[in-house]
């Protein structure tokens, strides 16, 4: 009986944590699904940024899913208050910097071969 009763106190505090932390994001103004994208861009940065350090010669296929992936962790950033994310922001100043770099390249390799 008195397992039953830490388990349910256990469940009780944990269902209770759950809510404070839905309530802290909703005062923050920040939506739950939201703040999830958030965090599997958060995880998706931390590759993007290994994948651009160790790549610097990337085939057209691997610079067209790195420009798609950027794109999501960029959308998923932006619904983010910056003071959450500023931990990582030389992670994701430096994968924006390869994307604006990659986006040059393929536009100008596109205006040369209409030449």
């Amino acid at each position: 009986m008195e397992i039953a009763i830490i388990i349910y106190l256990l469940l009780l505090v944990i269902f209770g944590l759950i809510a404070f932390s839905i309530f802290q994001l909703k005062l923050a103004g920040i939506k739950v699904k939201d703040f999830w994208s958030f965090i599997q861009a958060n995880q998706m940065l931390d590759k993007l940024y290994a994948f651009s350090n160790r790549c610097k010669k990337m085939s057209p296929q691997e610079q067209l899913i790195f420009l798609s992936e950027a794109e999501k962790v960029f959308n998923a950033f932006d619904k983010i208050p910056d003071m959450i994310w500023e931990d990582e922001y030389r992670k994701y100043s430096q994968v924006l910097e390869e994307y604006k770099n990659i986006r040059i390249k393929r536009w100008n390799t596109s205006n040369s071969n209409n030449k």
